[in-house]
Formats: structure tokens, C-alpha cells, sequence
């Protein structure tokens, strides 16, 4: 069967390679030299991640892993296991002919598994732009037997497996849903504000690089502010100017006015105003305008225009807030609260961020952190641990893992609790390992659990806690819980809604659901409800019944 099928493939080849493509001949060839070392597909990552498109870059992201993951496993893995010879050059014309013939195996091909990959990983997250790519990577799959370098079959082989490693990606990375994520119905009164009017709007001109880049992309979000919503009042905080205390002021405005309290920034600054606006019980507008802008993505609102219409009609909607409790302060978060290895990669981003942009002072962290963090110990619900990492989302996270992307509910009343065991020999290796193989629930260095509430004490090796990307100092104990729908904000509507997220038993060793029970669903927390202080909700760590 073997040898009939190389045969085959044989005789395909002889017939491709003698085979004249009139105009071809330099095409080809030039493309199958691109495609050396992905160069043309790295270059092609680059412009899309140079057009500014969430959905673009997020595509060159998983195209450009697709195609790391798919030239290690066919140019390292399936050549050395193969060795099969490359096929005889007298049927190739000499002006099709390369000048430096390849001399690895020839099963598969690398070139075609690369450029399936890329192509293939364009797709899955915008089909758009995998149609642009899908000819160029056909070409250079072909070019592989025009110009004589390969079998057909090395050639559908290669693309197999480079489709298959964009597909295997999906494993540790899911696409984000197609909807925002489902939320309850708003607690208070919302004010439709036709034009603006009585929405109090603090902008953070000083805000990551999403939307505000720089001075004239600050302008011209103004501008579209004002195009959107003309009587809304609006402040911009610039470098040097004092945040919290505009946000207080627009706060006061909004509360005598009978108004909405407004926020543009990031997600450090949605939670600075989302704190003030629980605590009035007044409805906050988001408008997208930092780096990443977590919150926004996850509820719809993550372009001006969708913010500006749902306070334009008065939609909205309720979302639970989580809260860390310790020495005698509350603070809420919105996405997420860390300790470990994360809150000191935060701290040293911010300390370089300034001389060498966000980026680049990410990458330099990592490397540092990485290299000199030790594990933190604490005591988690009275059981004494050692963790590289804790973490715990306000909802429940998508894909499980480390690497946590995105929610499909903002009103499960969960807290969404990981941890990095740091007591086991080789924890960050062998966690890297279980991640790569998809084997995480089964490592025994990683732990995760939903939870309703989480005490932590004993934090005495901890200097810094992050809270939503800031960082703080950390406290010797503190109590994790959450506020069931303590948080209204403006939404549009959304012609779907996503199911909620499947409620899983807790994994983290020693610690258990709050007094032993299963966490509350939305049904037990019951429907609409008063309004009620951020700090009487999580009294006792159990949500009052509400209506």
C-alpha cells in the first residue's frame, strides 16, 4: 500500500513539475522564496496588527502562534521521524529550479504547513481576512511542486498538519463569543438622556493605548463625544491631574442633577468610577479608551457609538461587583484581583512603562519577575499554602487555565478562583507542561474553584495585591465576596444572550464553598432590587435576598 502510494505520488509530481504555467515561472518561484523562515506571514501579521483593528490583531496573534506551533511540530518532530528523500530535479525545468536546494526530509512540507496555519488561524477569528489569505497560501503550497522540492503528498500532509495546529489552538484559546456577556436587570432608576444631558463624563486622557494614543486621538474621541452626546459635561483629565478627584466632582454633578456618572478610559479607571457610582447608586456610562479594556468587551459596549445609544435610550443593566475586604476598607473590582507573581509584574510594567511604552516594559517585566519571584505564602480559608499565583475573577473565566479571556455572565454571583501551587518541585514547568498537553485538571500544581466568598490571611510575604491591573499594598488579611448585581450600567440591546457558564465543584484543595454550601444562582439571589451599599450587600459574605 506504501509503495503504491508513492508511486502515485510520483507520478503527480513528474506531472506538475514538467507542466509550463504561462507567467508563472517568476511568480512562483519569488513566492516560495518569501515563504522562507514565514517571512512573508510574519509580515503579514505585522500589518494586520499595525491597522489598529481589535479583530485584526487578534487574528495575527493566533495566526502567528498557529505557525510557530506548526513549524516546530513538521521542521523539528515529523521530518526527523520520516527522512524521506526530496524528489529527482530532471522533470523540473532549470529556470523553475532553486538555487539552494533544500536538504531535510521532504514529508511533510514545512512551507505548506506553515502557510495553512497562518491562513487558517486568520479565519478562525476573522473569516475576512482568512479569504485574502487563503490564495496566497494555496500559492505557495503549489509553488512547493512547481519548482521541485516536493511530492504533492508532503504537500497535503504539511497542510493538514499546519490546519490542524490553527485548530489545536482553539484548545488554549477559545474564540470570544459572539455576544456580550449576560447580566441582570438594572436595580435602579436609568435615565434616558436623549442628548446628553445630565451625564457627567470624565474622560482619562492619560489612559493605556487603546483609544487614546495620543493628543490628537484624544481630540478626536472628544469629538466624537460630542457628535454622539452634545450636552453631555465633560472632563478631561490629563497628566498630572488627579483622577479620583474629578470623578468625585462628575459623581457630586450627577447626583444633584438626577443624572448618570460617565467614565472613558481603562479598565483601572472604569473601576475607580464604578467604586464612586455603586457607592451613590448612580448609573455609570462606559466608554472604552485604555489598553485592554476587559470590562467594556465583555458587557458590548466596547466602541462609543454603543455606549452613546444605550444612554441615548436609557437601556441598561445590573452586574455583579466583587470586593476585597481588609483593615477596615472595601474595594470593589470588575474583572479581577491577583497575588503572586502578577500583582509584581504590574508593578514593574508601571515603573518602566513611561521610558519604554507599555509593551515593551510588559516584555522586561516578565523577564525580571520570572527570574527572581519567589512563591507567596498565605493561609487560604485556614489551610496554610504556598502559591507561584492567585488569582480570582468577578464571573466565571473563559478558556480554564492561566490564561483567562473573557466571561459569559457578569451576574453569576461567583467568584472564579485559580491558584498556581508553588509547594510542588518544578511547579512553573510542569504547569507549562499541563497547559501545552491540555492536561490541567489533572496536574496537580494548578487548583481552581467557584466560590461565593475566600478569606486570605497570613499575607505576610505578599507586598503587593492587584486589583483590576492597579496594584496596591497588600494587607495581612483580607475576605474575598461578591456584590450581586451591585453595579448598574448602561448597555445596548443585544439580540442574543449566551447561556450561563456551567457552575464546577471546587478544586482547590481545603477550601469550600461559603458555610459549606453551593454557591447562590441567580434565582436564589432573587430578581430586581433596592438599592443598597456596597458594604451592607457583602456583610456576612451572604447577598440579602432582594425584592
Amino acid at each position: 500500500m506504501r509503495n503504491t502510494l508513492n508511486d502515485l505520488d510520483a507520478r503527480l509530481f513528474v506531472q506538475v513539475a514538467s507542466r509550463r504555467l504561462r507567467g508563472a515561472d517568476p511568480w512562483l518561484s519569488r513566492l516560495t522564496r518569501a515563504a522562507d523562515h514565514g517571512k512573508l506571514w510574519l509580515a503579514g501579521a505585522a500589518v494586520a496588527g499595525a491597522t489598529g483593528n481589535r479583530t485584526a490583531r487578534r487574528a495575527a496573534l493566533r495566526a502567528t502562534g498557529s505557525l510557530l506551533l506548526a513549524s516546530a511540530v513538521a521542521n523539528i518532530a515529523a521530518k526527523s521521524l520520516t527522512r524521506r528523500s526530496r524528489p529527482a530535479l530532471e522533470p523540473v525545468p532549470l529556470v523553475r529550479r532553486l538555487l539552494r536546494q533544500p536538504v531535510t526530509s521532504s514529508f511533510p512540507s514545512g512551507h505548506s504547513a506553515s502557510a495553512a496555519a497562518f491562513a487558517t488561524g486568520l479565519a478562525i477569528e476573522s473569516p475576512l481576512l482568512g479569504a485574502i489569505a487563503a490564495p496566497v497560501a494555496l500559492g505557495v503550497m503549489a509553488s512547493r511542486v512547481y519548482v521541485g522540492v516536493h511530492y504533492p503528498g508532503d504537500v497535503l500532509a504539511g497542510a493538514a498538519l499546519g490546519a490542524g495546529a490553527a485548530a489545536l489552538t482553539l484548545r488554549w484559546w477559545p474564540r470570544r463569543g459572539e455576544h456580550p456577556a449576560q447580566t441582570a436587570p438594572p436595580g435602579i432608576d436609568v435615565p434616558a438622556l436623549p442628548t446628553g444631558a445630565g451625564l457627567h463624563l470624565v474622560v482619562n486622557g492619560a489612559s493605556g493605548s487603546g483609544t487614546l494614543p495620543g493628543t490628537g486621538d484624544r481630540e478626536r474621541l472628544v469629538e466624537e463625544l460630542r457628535t454622539e452626546l452634545p450636552d453631555a459635561h465633560i472632563l478631561m483629565c490629563g497628566d498630572g491631574d488627579d483622577l479620583a478627584a474629578l470623578v468625585e466632582r462628575a459623581a457630586a454633578l450627577a447626583v444633584r442633577t438626577h443624572g448618570a456618572l460617565g467614565i472613558c478610559g481603562g479598565d483601572g479607571s472604569v473601576n475607580l468610577a464604578a467604586t464612586v457610582a455603586a457607592r451613590e447608586g448612580l448609573p455609570l456610562a462606559v466608554f472604552p479608551g485604555g489598553t485592554l479594556n476587559h470590562f467594556a468587551l465583555d458587557l458590548g459596549t466596547h466602541t462609543v457609538r454603543a455606549t452613546a445609544e444605550a444612554v441615548k435610550q436609557g437601556r441598561a443593566c445590573a452586574v455583579d461587583l466583587g470586593l476585597v475586604t481588609g483593615e477596615g476598607a472595601d474595594r470593589p473590582f470588575l474583572n479581577t484581583f491577583s497575588v503572586g507573581i502578577y500583582p509584581e509584574l504590574v508593578r514593574v510594567r508601571e515603573r518602566l512603562e513611561k521610558r519604554i511604552g507599555k509593551w515593551p516594559a510588559l516584555g522586561v517585566a516578565l523577564v525580571r519577575v520570572l527570574a527572581t519571584a519567589e512563591p507567596v505564602r498565605l493561609t487560604v480559608s485556614g489551610v496554610p499554602r504556598t502559591v507561584w499565583m492567585l488569582f480570582a475573577g468577578n464571573g466565571t473565566y473563559d478558556p480554564p487555565g492561566f490564561a483567562p479571556v473573557h466571561r459569559t455572565s457578569l451576574d453569576d454571583g461567583l467568584l472564579d478562583v485559580r491558584a498556581v501551587d508553588g509547594s510542588h518541585p518544578f511547579a512553573r514547568t510542569r504547569l507549562l507542561f499541563a497547559f501545552l498537553t491540555g492536561t490541567l485538571a489533572r496536574t496537580p500544581v494548578y487548583r481552581e474553584a467557584r466560590l461565593t466568598a475566600l478569606d486570605l490571611t497570613d499575607l505576610r510575604d505578599a507586598r503587593h495585591l492587584a486589583v483590576d491591573g492597579e496594584t496596591i499594598r497588600a494587607v495581612p488579611r483580607l475576605r474575598l465576596a461578591k456584590v450581586p448585581a451591585g453595579l448598574t450600567v448602561y448597555r445596548p440591546e443585544e439580540p442574543a444572550v449566551p447561556p450561563q457558564p456551567v457552575v464546577r465543584k471546587g478544586l482547590l484543595g481545603g477550601v469550600v464553598f461559603q458555610d459549606g454550601r453551593p454557591p447562590v444562582s441567580r434565582a436564589d439571589a432573587g430578581g430586581q432590587g433596592r438599592k443598597t451599599s456596597i458594604r451592607g450587600r457583602a456583610a456576612g459574605c451572604h447577598p440579602p435576598v432582594r425584592g
